[in-house]
């Protein structure tokens, strides 16, 4: 009789024993969460260097183990970030904290050589195509759902004080009531859309004076993972 345990699977063990950041995301995150909401939580893993050795490569992400949580490996995030991906920069911006390595730590100092002006066009890309689906529950339902307009709101008003001031705050705490109401459908959808257009007229025009710069800071990322990759190499013998 074998005894031995089974063996725990790879992309499970990457998320518990290799995080280096993990926070929650959601609603709890930017500040707008009711007695309902999820807990949404985000992490990022660093797979040890030797599996990057073998023919079959580690996972860039991984979904779970538990609900409503996701990991990306640690060059995907990076990767995405520097695409000023919307979700992956807002992550770096969590005020929910759950876990933080040395490694973790780095990468958030790191936070202001992921922005550039490349999330104009990533954060309103985004919002296009969000506000299409919204207009497609209109027309196919009578009604968008409200949850859903409510964040593209809030991701509008950080893409515009991101562009505004060169810092990215996810909390919209001060906007809270005022999209509390848009999610409960409280405003007519001739409002919302309105203020959603009013929204983008201003990240436009921020767009002429942002203190961004063109182009995120490729060479310490990739400094900063050549670092952890190297370390990572080092620390651990071949599987």
């Amino acid at each position: 009789m074998n005894d031995k345990p089974t063996p725990e699977p790879l992309e499970l063990s990457l998320v518990k024993d290799h995080t280096v950041y993990a926070c929650v995301m959601g609603s709890r995150a930017f500040g707008l969460a009711t007695e309902a909401s999820d807990t949404d939580r985000r992490g990022v893993y660093l797979a040890p260097t030797p599996l990057f050795w073998r023919f079959e490569k580690p996972p860039t992400h991984v979904d779970g183990p538990r609900d409503e949580e996701f990991s990306w490996e640690l060059e995907r995030f990076c990767e995405l970030a520097l695409k000023a991906n919307p979700n992956i920069l807002e992550c770096l911006h969590s005020p929910l904290v759950e876990e933080l390595t040395p490694v973790g730590e780095e990468l958030l100092s790191l936070r202001g050589a992921f922005l550039s002006r490349r999330a104009h066009n990533s954060f309103s890309r985004y919002a296009v195509a969000q506000r299409g689906k919204l207009l497609g529950d209109l027309r196919n339902h009578g009604a968008p759902r409200w949850k859903h307009a409510m964040h593209l709101l809030r991701l509008l008003l950080s893409c515009r004080d991101l562009l505004r001031t060169g810092r990215l705050v996810i909390d919209a705490a001060p906007y809270r009531d005022r999209l509390l109401t848009v999610r409960r459908g409280e405003l007519t959808w001739d409002e919302v859309d309105a203020w959603m257009t009013r929204l983008s007229e201003e990240t436009e025009a921020a767009l002429a004076t942002t203190p961004l710069p063109e182009a995120p800071d490729l060479r310490r990322v990739e400094d900063f993972l050549l670092r952890t990759r190297h370390a990572s190499a080092l620390a651990r013998p071949l599987p």
